[in-house]
């Protein structure tokens, strides 16, 4: 595929999977073709319910009227229908040696009810080749599994894994606040550093922004596939933390991706331009019982476009047409889709005129507005509606023939409805939304353009309801040209198409090269070395008091969780970002701890303690090593780090942490937020400690002369949540040396903030588990 073909974009789901020899997954294999005439041969496989894939499809080309053909009959002849290919082909079929053919039933068809497949010559009515469809053969389709959830307001739907290569995120929801957070895969049930990074809906592998119910569709790299994967998820990269991912059932059967057949997948979606001064383009795929469409224009302040159904299917008339009026907002880049009856040619007034659908029934907007954007001025809007008409004031969109359509541009009223129309179709124009898909609008020219591109994409299935993230990109301008429009239009990203999951049955020799070099792949991608937390600049530190070597009496520490304490608190104190926790010591946040050789220590260990939900699992352990996250070092990281409480080793020298307890966590209350306090201890008034129903775990610790002076508490399984601890050889000797240092705070500050303590112990609080 072309490098410009990488940044085409995705409209429905209309491919399936398929399965071949040396690790090749092409489908749902049916069977060989019948060598009967002129060398045909190949192997025949279920991509979707309307499609098919012959591999390694050969044909000598000297018959003279030959077609690919299907039938709903159960023998091969004049009774059947002809196929088309990937371009679009009906014609004659040309010579082929050993190639791959993609083909697509007509609409209405399904490998459902079509009962065999073959190569027909009409000239002589000879079949020169055939494969029969099993009785009930269940063809492939997308599949949904378990939802995201998790830390950071982290949730979806249900997943859907659309094809081999691709995974559909309906509603998903993410905070954005952690600094490193990326769309994650690997090996295994759970995310670990080894895993891969995927390339967010945009193509882009940046730390995720934040997503409000948005739906996204990313693609996997490379060659990689779900049968390579074993968990999907959200991963904080610098810190490496499981924000929440779900499992991919392994065996799955899905559909390839069009790039595994080898397809250009603009040839699945439909696009027409309505006016080129206007850059007013349509764009749409029909799955289902379903229609997506998208309106792309170059609209000035609060104008609208509208596009839709003549009132009469031979003739362009505006009254009683059913058209869709949308816009973006420039201003808050919201976008705006609404069913229209065009009752008259005047606004709307009362039950009179041009009216949106919900002003003259209730319940009756037929839109499903799917996403929206504004892009270097043009707005972009995609949207839902039913083939058949819903009401009265609908119209069908028909699926066996052309159709008259209308369009519009105007400003909107005061209402934000439509009132006259400043252009418009002026003569009769005619789609066929049902043909085999065409691209009559302009692509891009060249890397250039595509690289400025940004996605559309939307899945359609028969079993899962249509969804779509769309963002486009705008073309170029000619020069001295149109008021609005550029010869480069708009340009895209085309559709993969893709189709639904088939159930296991694959021919066994085809099913064991699914998983064929799956190590290889995502040992190749995982090798990536876990990024340094991004520097802080500016370090105004809050005064966090010390807790100095005589405190307390008893050697007795609480560890726990709690807000890392906003510009001034764990980024400022450490020099680098937090990815939103920290440990808190006797209630401090990351203090730095004195201690003494020789001296018994116990620390309280409230970190959590369920392993199956890793963002709130929190392992206390002491060691050498000041960035922490033991359980994901590569043995070879490990060699050059000691650690000195919190682990203990199996007879297989596997570690296994030991200071895990309940999760206790400061949580701060009130509308005001870290940064608004200038000091820690005023900061600290507002956090109340909420712990889950269980036991705190205990690390025991004495340093001895061979401990180094400069330690570390840490988390076992997340890099950067703790801090230091000095080793000194007598109290004596650390009291000195604290008063040799200079003063970092006022002292009015430490003293009005905090109390005469240095250490602040406080007792834990049940409150009920949120698991």
């Amino acid at each position: 595929m072309a490098k410009s073909g990488r940044h085409l974009f995705l409209l429905f789901a209309a491919v399936s999977f398929v399965g071949g020899i040396n690790g090749e997954y092409l489908g749902k294999f049916i069977g060989q073709l019948s060598e009967l005439h002129h060398g045909v041969s190949g192997e025949v496989y279920a991509v979707d319910g309307r499609t098919i894939h012959i591999k390694d499809y050969t044909y000598d080309g000297q018959g003279p009227a030959a077609y690919f053909y299907a039938s709903t009959y159960k023998t091969a002849d004049s009774k059947g229908f002809r196929l088309r290919d990937e371009n679009n082909n009906g014609d004659v079929i040309r010579r082929y040696r050993k190639e791959g053919v993609t083909l697509t039933l007509p609409e209405g068809k399904t490998l459902n009810n079509i009962k065999i497949f073959y190569v027909w010559c009409e000239e002589f009515d000879v079949n020169f080749g055939d494969v029969k469809i099993p009785r009930n053969f269940d063809y492939p389709r997308p599949q949904k599994i378990d939802a995201l959830k998790g830390v950071h307001q982290i949730s979806s739907d249900n997943i859907v894994i659309v094809d081999a290569q691709t995974l559909l995120i309906p509603n998903l929801h993410y905070d954005g606040e952690a600094p490193d957070a990326k769309f994650w895969a690997g090996r295994g049930p759970k995310p670990s550093p080894q895993g891969i990074r995927i390339a967010d809906e945009n193509g882009k592998e940046l730390p995720l922004r934040r997503y409000d119910g948005k739906t996204v569709v990313l693609t996997l790299p490379g060659d990689l596939t779900v049968f390579d994967i074993g968990h999907f998820g959200i991963w904080c990269e610098q810190f490496t933390v499981d924000f929440g991912h779900i499992q991919i059932p392994q065996s799955v059967n899905v559909p390839p991706s069009l790039k595994m057949l080898g397809v250009s997948p603009q040839s699945k979606l439909n696009c027409e331009v309505l006016d080129d001064e206007l850059a007013f383009e349509v764009r749409w795929a029909v799955a289902g019982e379903s229609i997506v469409l998208q309106m792309v224009a170059k609209l000035e302040e609060r104008e609208y476009m509208s596009f839709g159904l003549s009132g009469e299917v031979a003739n362009s008339v505006m009254i009683g047409g059913d058209v869709v009026v949308a816009w973006v907002d420039k201003e808050t880049l919201k976008g705006y889709a609404y069913d229209y009856y065009l009752g008259d040619k005047s606004q709307c007034s009362g039950p009179t005129g041009s009216c949106p659908d919900s002003k003259l029934a209730e319940n009756s907007n037929n839109i499903r507005l799917l996403n929206a954007a504004m892009v270097n001025g043009y707005s972009i809007v995609t949207f839902q509606r039913p083939l058949k008409a819903s009401d009265q004031f609908d119209l069908p969109i028909l699926t066996n023939q052309s159709q008259a359509i209308i369009w519009a541009v105007g400003p909107l009223n005061q209402r934000d409805e439509v009132s006259f129309h400043s252009s418009y179709l002026k003569q009769d124009s005619f789609i066929d939304f049902a043909r085999p898909a065409k691209w009559n609008c302009p692509l891009p020219e060249g890397e250039t353009a595509a690289k400025h591109v940004e996605p559309l994409k939307a899945v359609t299935t028969e079993a899962v309801a249509v969804v779509a993230s769309t963002t486009t990109s705008a073309p170029t301008r000619r020069e001295g040209g149109n008021r609005r429009r550029g010869s480069n239009r708009i340009s895209t990203r085309q559709p993969e198409t893709h189709a639904e999951i088939a159930e296991e049955g694959q021919a066994s020799k085809r099913e064991s090269t699914r998983t064929r070099g799956t190590s290889n792949k995502i040992s190749q991608r995982g090798t990536q070395t876990v990024p340094p937390p991004t520097p802080v600049k500016e370090r105004n530190a809050w005064y966090i008091p010390p807790i100095e070597c005589y405190e307390p009496e008893d050697g007795v520490f609480y560890a726990q969780m709690g807000p890392t304490g906003g510009k001034r608190g764990y980024p400022a104190i450490t020099g680098h970002v937090g990815w939103g926790i920290s440990w808190y010591i006797n209630g401090l946040l990351i203090p730095e701890i004195n201690v003494v050789r020789g001296k018994t220590y116990n620390f309280i260990t409230e970190g959590g303690d369920n392993p199956e939900v890793s963002a709130k699992y929190h392992p206390f352990y002491i060691t050498d090593d000041p960035v922490g996250g033991y359980a994901y070092k590569t043995p070879e990281e490990r060699k050059n780090i000691s650690i000195l409480a919190g682990v203990r080793f199996d007879k297989a020298g596997e570690p296994i942490p030991v200071g895990v307890g309940r999760l206790c966590h400061w949580t701060h209350s009130g509308d005001s937020d870290a940064d608004d306090f200038d000091s820690f201890g005023a900061y600290q008034r507002t956090l109340q400690l909420k712990c889950d129903v269980g036991e705190p775990g205990i690390v025991t610790w004495t340093p001895d002369r061979n401990t180094p002076d400069t330690v570390y508490y840490q988390c076992f399984t997340h890099r950067h949540l703790g801090w230091k601890i000095n080793v000194h050889d007598s109290c004596e000797q650390a009291v000195a040396a604290s008063e040799l240092q200079p003063t970092i705070v006022k002292p009015s500050e430490a003293q009005s903030d905090l109390e005469p303590e240095a250490s602040i112990r406080q007792e834990s609080v049940n409150f009920p588990s949120p698991h």
